[in-house]
């Protein structure tokens, strides 16, 4: 197996591929013209690029976020009592209460 040839510009019949064949720049592999394709431009100062933006931008928000609250809701809300009870007993424990109570452990 040989490495691929390089192109360096020119064309013409320069050996290439398995065929020998040159293919032609990018864009331009040689192939027969194209016919029957309609392109149809609107100029640029004739668009609107936000239009429809701030409906969109609620309603796809809305979408997403009602398919994706129930797979992070619960463990946040889970996550969040769990931090307010050790906050909480935390305060508790260094509190003169708490420390009276649990001396004799140590």
């Amino acid at each position: 197996m040989r490495p691929t040839q390089a192109l360096r510009g020119g064309g013409g019949d320069v050996p290439l591929g398995r065929h020998n064949k040159y293919l032609g720049g990018w864009g331009n592999f040689g192939g027969q013209k194209q016919k029957g394709i309609i392109t149809y431009t609107m100029s640029p100062n004739r668009q609107n690029p936000i239009a429809g933006a701030a409906h969109d931008a609620i309603f796809n928000t809305w979408r997403r976020f009602s398919k994706q609250v129930l797979y992070f809701a619960p463990p946040l809300i889970g996550f969040y009592y769990a931090m307010s009870w050790a906050i909480d007993r935390n305060h508790y424990l260094n509190s003169k209460e708490g420390r009276k109570e649990f001396a004799d452990s140590e």
